[in-house]
């Protein structure tokens, strides 16, 4: 008795060795990488970056405007803060802000640089052999001639080279007439290669708008100052009321340029609108005389690299104060910033700390300045932004201003801090008009004597405008490239007819980017038509007399 032995179950082949840790990590990268690369990628971070400046452009900015941030905090508490532990008041420094920007650029350089690389190599590929079967094409077509197959290939050469297309012929007369065994003389065209450069120049041209912005951010600088009439100032961080420079640029990478303000003048239309400011200036180095310019608000100067902005502008009421014992302070400015831009209406404050001999008698004047003043029930207001008839609303304070207890202080009001804590006691209020005068109890006496005009100027130096200029039409220029020009090719062959004494031509075209295709190769195909027509041979003429050929028959 033979017993058989059950089949013995072949081994399982063994598992797969486990990647390493470091293969692991380095597969990881690379999956990231390819995504972070990919034009969608990109897309979604230029789209992020645009979602990002939306709070930067709704919100004050504390580069822009210390005031305007402040009075956000006062006017909304509960929420300033939380905003402002986002960063949103300082969004295009704010670390998310950077890392959008940082991944968007890696993203393009990532994406484009390869592209360019294989766009390189395209330019230098010869057009792709004609595919075996060009009847199956999108846009084909057969043409008899009586010319041989290369004398037909040299006319449509011709044509397309007419057209800026680059051609390249291969092989030999063939014998299929239907251009499907790819035996037979055949010629490649393809033109468009604008399309991809326009491609590659805009995303290149985007790399490079970053850059100038990241260049100019970083070696840029601006300040904001207010210039009363007959004064001026240096190009100095230590002169600007606010300013913000980049990380690179420190007090000696300012360029040496001082302004001087002569003369401001506002024209307003006959609805009260401002239509115009006009500021004549004087501009030059520490120790020169200066050069005369009118600046306006759309019209700077631009002096070695740095730009002077008209920003706005105000009203600097001056008062003449004289003391008991005859110390007189004639003609201080004091620059009153506006609380209504139609009626110019602006508040402010003088301060005079060395008025007396102990701090103690220090003198402040917190006021209310209308260029166009009315009083009604007794409460100064603005009617008209042109200083037709100034006047002035007054509230003195003597006391201690605390200037020297080391807290910062605004020059355009008065502590409200010092007022409280019973500081600083009010001492007199008035009206005035231009040059009457208000007595306070200890005789001194306050004149309104006058107005001057302010201009609100911006000093702003940025190296990288004329390379964001440049970039930004880079960009419109790419752009318009890959939109309007369109990826072409056009495959020609030619056998001999079917019959003999002559060649069937077969045609066809492939067109990316455009919706003219069709149109295109059907006016390629007529034009192709007559210049083959052309160059055939003519019909011998028959003799005089002599029968004439049936016109039923073709000629050959």
């Amino acid at each position: 008795m033979t017993v058989t032995a059950p089949p013995r179950e072949a081994a399982a082949p063994p598992p797969p060795a486990r990647p390493s840790a470091g293969r692991r990590a380095w597969n990881l990268w690379v999956r990231w990488w390819r995504r972070l690369t990919a034009m969608r990628t990109a897309i979604i971070l230029l789209f992020l970056l645009a979602l990002a400046a939306i709070p930067g452009s709704l919100l004050p900015q504390r580069s822009l405007s210390q005031s305007n941030v402040a009075q956000y905090f006062a006017d909304h508490p509960t929420l300033a803060p939380v905003l402002d532990r986002l960063y949103l008041f300082d969004v295009f420094s704010s670390p998310w802000f950077a890392a959008v920007y940082l991944l968007l650029f890696v993203s393009l350089v990532g994406c484009v640089l390869p592209r360019a690389a294989e766009h390189y190599r395209a330019l230098r590929t010869p057009p792709p052999p004609a595919p075996r079967n060009l009847l199956r094409l999108p846009d084909s077509g057969r043409l008899d001639t009586p010319l041989d197959g290369m004398a037909a290939l040299d006319v449509v050469e011709e044509e397309l080279r007419v057209r800026r297309f680059r051609v390249v012929r291969r092989g030999t007369a063939g014998t299929d007439p239907a251009g499907s065994s790819g035996t037979g003389a055949e010629l490649s065209a393809e033109k468009g290669y604008l399309k991809e450069a326009g491609n590659l120049l805009f995303h290149l041209s985007l790399v490079g708008l970053l850059l100038a912005l990241a260049g100019g951010k970083l070696w840029g600088y601006e300040g904001s100052i207010l210039v009363v009439e007959g004064d001026g100032f240096c190009n100095s961080f230590q002169q600007y009321d606010t300013y913000s420079a980049g990380p690179l640029v420190d007090g000696e990478d300012l360029s040496p340029l001082c302004v001087d303000l002569e003369d401001f003048r506002a024209e307003y239309e006959t609805d009260l609108t401002a239509a115009s400011f006009r500021a004549d200036i004087r501009f030059g180095g520490p120790d020169e005389e200066g050069e005369a310019r009118t600046i306006g608000v759309n019209d700077p100067l631009r002096a070695d690299g740095d730009r002077v902005y008209v920003t706005g502008h105000g009203y600097a009421p001056t008062f003449t104060v004289t003391t008991p014992t005859g110390q007189t302070f004639t003609d201080v400015p004091a620059p009153f910033l506006p609380t209504n831009q139609s009626t110019m209406a602006s508040e402010g404050a003088a301060k005079f700390p060395d008025l007396g001999a102990d701090a103690d008698s220090q003198l402040a004047i917190q006021g209310f300045f209308a260029p166009t003043g009315v009083v009604r029930d007794g409460i100064l207001t603005s009617i008209d932004p042109r200083p037709l008839e100034p006047q002035v609303a007054l509230i003195a304070y003597q006391g201690y201003l605390g200037l020297d207890s080391g807290r910062p202080q605004s020059v355009y009001a008065i502590d409200q801090e010092q007022i409280d804590r019973g500081a600083l006691e009010e001492v007199g209020s008035a009206n005035l008009a231009v040059g009457e005068t208000l007595t306070l109890p200890d005789g001194t006496a306050i004149t309104f004597s006058g107005y001057s005009q302010f201009a609100a100027l911006q000093v702003s130096h940025d190296p990288g405008q004329v390379w964001v200029l440049v970039a930004a039409i880079a960009v419109l220029v790419g752009l318009l490239a890959m939109l309007l020009l369109r990826r072409e090719r056009v495959f020609a062959r030619a056998a001999p007819a079917p019959g003999g004494g002559g060649t069937v031509l077969t045609v066809g075209s492939l067109t990316r980017g455009g919706g003219e295709g069709g149109e295109r190769f059907t006016a390629l195909v007529d034009e192709l038509r007559v210049a083959l027509a052309a160059r055939a041979p003519a019909s011998p003429t028959p003799p005089s007399g002599g029968a004439h050929p049936d016109p039923e028959v073709p000629t050959p």
